[in-house]
């Protein structure tokens, strides 16, 4: 089962979301994947996720969480308190700090809604910040050194010890998406390759 998380400003619709959820209709796997809209409260986004976890597990599946930006922030406090694996992509290391500069009105780069976000929100992020991950046999991050938006390199150093795909150049959308698809897919158990474990850096 693959929880997938969005980022900021982002929805359901985003490019990876749909890729890899297309990548699991085609392998059969529809009923394995889950990405809704993440509410803009990040308390409200972690209860929206929780109870997925719950209902995935009360169905006798082992989730695994997928984030992408912030919601690689919201996967890493997850992953941390349900024990859960979880692949990281373009993480938002510091997201109370990152995000400070979009305090106000947004709109959503998918939908076109707008939204106001607060310094409450703010608040809610530092609330779930994970300062040092302690397993991080559990995590896969993968980032490209391209990325505008996030220095790659806060990532780099907060889950070391992790599996870490480092590319260089790309974007923060993470330009070579789809060739990890499957790889994605079998670290959450659902393929047909091992998952990928141990730490270890791939170049371009």
């Amino acid at each position: 089962m693959i929880i997938y998380l969005h980022g900021f400003r982002s929805a359901p619709a985003s490019i990876k979301a749909r890729a890899l959820r297309a990548r699991m209709v085609e392998r059969g796997l529809a009923d394995r994947f889950w990405c809704e809209q993440l509410p803009v409260s990040p308390r409200a986004a972690i209860a929206l996720a929780e109870a997925e976890i719950a209902r995935a597990r009360a169905a006798g599946l082992s989730p695994t969480l997928v984030g992408s930006s912030l919601g690689g922030y919201y996967a890493t406090w997850l992953a941390e308190r349900h024990a859960l694996r979880a692949a990281l992509v373009n993480p938002a290391v510091v997201a109370p700090l990152e995000l400070g500069a979009y305090v106000g009105m947004q709109d959503n780069m998918y939908t076109g809604d707008r939204f106001e976000f607060t310094r409450e929100h703010l608040d809610e992020l530092r609330a779930i910040e994970v300062p040092t991950i302690t397993h991080p046999e559990r995590f896969w991050l993968l980032v490209e050194t391209g990325d505008e938006v996030l220095d790659y390199r806060h990532a780099v150093s907060k889950y070391a010890g992790a599996h870490q795909t480092v590319l260089e150049g790309g974007d923060h959308g993470f330009s070579r998406w789809n060739d990890y698809l499957d790889a994605v897919i079998a670290f959450a158990g659902l393929g047909e390759r091992a998952p990928v474990t141990g730490p270890d850096t791939d170049g371009a």
